[in-house]
């Protein structure tokens, strides 16, 4: 999905210094653990940096020491949190199910990840817990591929969701990336479970402002993007309703060391963000710190003091 893979990891750590290479040293499954200097990783992109920072608080608030370490690609950052090199990420459900699975059993493994959370889940667990790690429980944000069309366009057509367009019979443009001609979620599953007629792909990238201009100006009718991109009113855009649950459950998951970081503690600290934290606010918060500039540690703060979770 939109988890960055690059093909070389920058590392930056905060507050503690290098340690080994990050190497898969063969995790374990292991009694949990509670230890009180937890290194919190970050994937480098805006939303994995802001989540990183909300975990970071919180733990501080409980009383753990922690470090903050990005490591943008999940090739390294994963061993690196089997090793305990890294004790805290924060995840998305059903990628990362489809990712330890592909690396447990083979890329042409049958997928785990699927709309359906609970199955979702529980995948993922089965493929984590042999690693050594723990998946804390999912809350209610989540971060999907959706599509978006022009405000005056859905208000033109009366769209409020995917069936409404696929019941229209409007043939449509569709900007997104040129995998989109093969992925289930993309084009045939566009076709297959609403209808839409999907009249070609507009290789411009997914949620890319070339794509999004080609929706705003009408050469293209809908783009693919994200359920928390924080930019769509900027273009005069607006999402399609996913009624038919054709994406992944891809909800935020904490995914932890369980030897160094699987205790209750950690779990209750963390916990606490899935009380609160929706896919609108962290759409909110991408756009403080995407648009405005604003850093994502003071975002992070600014809103858990706002839900009474840090002082």
């Amino acid at each position: 999905m939109r988890r960055p893979l690059a093909l070389a990891a920058v590392l930056l750590l905060a507050g503690c210094s290098t340690g080994p290479s990050l190497e898969n040293q063969g995790a374990v499954t292991a009694p949990p653990g509670d230890s009180h200097h937890l290194t919190i990783g970050s994937a480098g992109f805006t939303e994995s940096d802001l989540l990183a920072q909300m975990y970071s608080l919180l733990l501080k608030q409980a009383g753990y020491k922690t470090s903050l370490l990005t490591v943008a690609n999940r090739e390294l950052y994963e061993p690196a949190l089997e090793s305990g090199q890294i004790d805290v990420v924060p995840e998305y459900a059903a990628t990362f199910a489809d990712w330890l699975n592909a690396k447990t059993n083979g890329a042409d493994a049958p997928p785990v990840g699927s709309p359906d959370l609970d199955a979702t889940m529980k995948g993922l667990r089965r493929l984590a817990t042999p690693r050594g790690l723990t998946v804390l429980a999912p809350g209610r944000a989540v971060d999907q591929n959706a599509f978006a069309v022009s405000t005056s366009y859905a208000r033109k057509h009366d769209l409020k969701t995917l069936s409404d367009l696929g019941a229209s019979g409007l043939k449509v443009r569709l900007a997104a990336g040129d995998e989109c001609v093969q992925r289930p979620y993309c084009e045939p599953g566009l076709k297959k479970t609403y209808g839409i007629d999907i009249t070609a792909v507009d290789p411009k990238g997914v949620g890319t402002t070339q794509a999004k201009r080609a929706v705003q100006s009408g050469q293209d009718q809908m783009v693919l993007t994200t359920t928390t991109d924080a930019t769509l009113s900027e273009f005069g855009l607006v999402l399609l309703a996913d009624d038919k649950h054709l994406q992944n459950a891809d909800y935020v998951v904490p995914v932890v060391n369980r030897s160094r970081a699987g205790g209750a503690g950690v779990t209750k600290a963390l916990g606490k963000l899935n009380d609160v934290l929706t896919t609108a606010d962290l759409a909110a918060m991408n756009e403080q710190v995407d648009s405005w500039r604003r850093l994502a540690e003071d975002v992070a703060r600014s809103y858990l003091k706002d839900k009474g979770l840090v002082d």
